[in-house]
This record gives C-alpha cells, sequence and structure tokens, in this order.
C-alpha cells in the first residue's frame, strides 16, 4: 500500500480554541468558542471572528481560497461495513476521514497517526461503492465536511458526516496522547470521550 505522509494535513491551529487567542483573518480578538474556516489549499484550520466567518460562507466566497466550516454533525444509522469492505478502502486502522479535495479533485483518505495525519492510497471503486449506499455522503460539502469512520471495534463500526476541523481535533489528541504500540490508557480515553461528544451532537 503507498501511504503518504501528509504533515501540512495537521491544522496550525488546534481545533479546540484557547482563550486569548485572535481572529487569524483581521486579528480582532475571540472568545473560546468561536467559528473556523479552511485554507483550501494549504489544509490549514483557521480561527475565525462571526464576520469573517460569515465573509467566507457564501460559494465561491475569496475565490474558493477560504471556506467557513459548517456545524452540520450527522450520524448514519444504516451504516455497515464488513472488515473485506473495510480492507478494500486500504486503510491500515481502525479510523479514518474521508473528504472531497478540491486542489486534488478527487476523495481523500487519512487516518489520525503519532506523527500526524497520514494519507492512504484510496480505492476509487471501493469508494464509489460505498457513494451509490449512502448518498448522504455524496452530498457532503468538499473541503470542510467529512465523513469520519470509527472502526476500532469491528462489530460496532459507525460513521459520521462531521466538520473536517473535528477530523483534525482527533488527529491532535491522537498525535498528543498516544504512547507505545497500542496508544495507552489515556489515548484510548480520549478517543471515547471524542466520539461520545460526537455522538452527542449528531443528529440521525
Amino acid at each position: 500500500m503507498s501511504l503518504t505522509r501528509f504533515a501540512s494535513a495537521t491544522p496550525s491551529a488546534t481545533p479546540r480554541p484557547q482563550p486569548g487567542e485572535r481572529c487569524d483573518f483581521c486579528a480582532s480578538p475571540i472568545g473560546e468558542t468561536h467559528a473556523h474556516a479552511v485554507d483550501v489549499r494549504d489544509r490549514r484550520i483557521l480561527c475565525s471572528c462571526r464576520p469573517c466567518y460569515l465573509l467566507f460562507a457564501p460559494s465561491g466566497a475569496a475565490q474558493g481560497r477560504y471556506k467557513a466550516i459548517p456545524e452540520r454533525y450527522a450520524y448514519l444509522a444504516d451504516f455497515s461495513l464488513d472488515s473485506a469492505e473495510w480492507d478494500a478502502l486500504q486503510v491500515p486502522i481502525g479510523l479514518a476521514f474521508f473528504f472531497y479535495s478540491t486542489p486534488a479533485q478527487k476523495t481523500v483518505a487519512f487516518y489520525p497517526s503519532p506523527a500526524g495525519a497520514t494519507e492512504s492510497l484510496l480505492s476509487l471503486s471501493a469508494w464509489n461503492g460505498l457513494l451509490e449506499r449512502y448518498p448522504d455522503v455524496a452530498q457532503m460539502d468538499a473541503d470542510i465536511e467529512a465523513l469520519l469512520v470509527d472502526g476500532r471495534r469491528d462489530a460496532e463500526r459507525r460513521a459520521f458526516i462531521v466538520p473536517i476541523d473535528a477530523c483534525y481535533e482527533l488527529v491532535g489528541i491522537v498525535r498528543t496522547t498516544w504512547k507505545g504500540f497500542d496508544g495507552g490508557t489515556e489515548a484510548r480515553e480520549r478517543m471515547d470521550r471524542f466520539f461520545s461528544e460526537v455522538a452527542a451532537r449528531a443528529r440521525v
């Protein structure tokens, strides 16, 4: 399998904002809870004040360079992939997120690792088969929404449509807490807590 380290996929700003931050666009002070936008070309998550967020919300704003990240969380209750189908997507671990990249002009797949977000060579035929079964996935907004699959426990594989910054939040959790071969207790607990929060926010 061809794997490419994609260090720049890890956001320069952590998805969970810290007190005292400023808008990455206009430098205005922003609170602990604020919106995000994505730099489509560099795949960076940027903290945004409300006016700047609304500026990038319309389709085609900033010639498509920056996009406001939506807040939709959706749980795909009928999602089902057996081990063979999962393997066909060519993701080596049980966690992955998939989104359509406008610069790459294709759907890309990443999984969190201690080194950051790592790209996996996605099987196009396997992905197209998944789109046929789950139309909601085909309607995700390019660059800013992703299909996040939690397959750490094969018998309980779950899938969510989430904002792209949520995926990089998970990447940050893995990168900063992973220890040893299996991740360790802290990493597992943090990932469990993350997915509990995602499930609580998601509509069916």
